[in-house]
């Protein structure tokens, strides 16, 4: 029985240890956007100055152990890393003009995050994507370029995640997302809807059906929808 008791008092303090590590990485995150981010656009020139802060962060977040089961703290831990590697990625090759101008910026090089050596491709597309059908991912996952939905100047955080997932599709939908031609009766959007369509068409919608779900100035349904070339030069302030 006493040997009962130490391995019940072992295992709860385990996850104590575990659900404080996940806490401080995102109070540590979200102090880091907040002096780091404005207007959707990174001070890329600052870190790179003094890169204590994206270190530690990153540091934290190595040994952070949190379950798919847990839906929101997995799911905010994920897109924080996500968020934060990309910025890292960057001041690795600092200066530079483009995410894209550095060979396997997102396929190859690896993070250690969440007790994983990871890509940015394997999160997004293997931890998030696979896992939950979400194609608001695509609305918080920065990749560090223009083109992207702006990266906000605060952490994703469990208790909020859903609002702030929803806040940030909005925005891109009822923003530079989103180009409308009333008179031609056409819409263009970024190509992340091309690349992505059969996230935006999941359970028989149309991606104009999954647009409309969060726009405020609704687009008709016989619209013609094509799609604008992404801009990948880096989102710097």
């Amino acid at each position: 029985m006493k040997n009962i008791s130490i391995i019940v008092l072992m295992f709860f303090g385990s996850l104590s240890l575990s659900a404080q590590g996940l806490n401080v990485f995102f109070e540590k995150a979200d102090s880091f956007f907040k002096a780091n981010v404005a207007n959707g656009k990174v001070a890329y020139s600052k870190i790179n100055a003094n890169k204590e802060a994206l270190n530690e962060v990153l540091k934290l977040a190595e040994t952070v152990s949190v379950s798919k089961s847990d839906a929101e703290n997995y799911q905010a831990f994920w897109i924080n890393a996500y968020n934060l590697s990309v910025i890292k990625g960057i001041i690795n090759n600092y200066p530079t003009k483009s995410p894209l101008d550095h060979a396997g910026f997102f396929d190859k090089t690896t993070y250690s995050l969440g007790g994983k050596k990871i890509t940015l491709n394997d999160i997004e597309h293997k931890l998030l994507r696979a896992q939950f059908n979400d194609a608001r991912f695509h609305f918080v996952l920065v990749c560090g370029a223009l083109g992207c939905p702006p990266l906000i100047n605060k952490a994703y955080l469990p208790s909020t995640l859903n609002a702030q997932m929803d806040v940030q599709t909005k925005k891109a939908l009822n923003g530079s997302f989103l180009k409308v031609n009333t008179k031609k009766k056409r819409v263009q959007a970024s190509q992340i809807m091309e690349w992505y369509k059969k996230d935006f068409t999941m359970n028989g919608k149309t991606e104009i059906d999954f647009i409309n779900t969060y726009r405020t100035e609704k687009i008709p349904n016989n619209f013609k929808l094509s799609y604008f070339p992404y801009n990948w030069t880096v989102n710097k302030q």
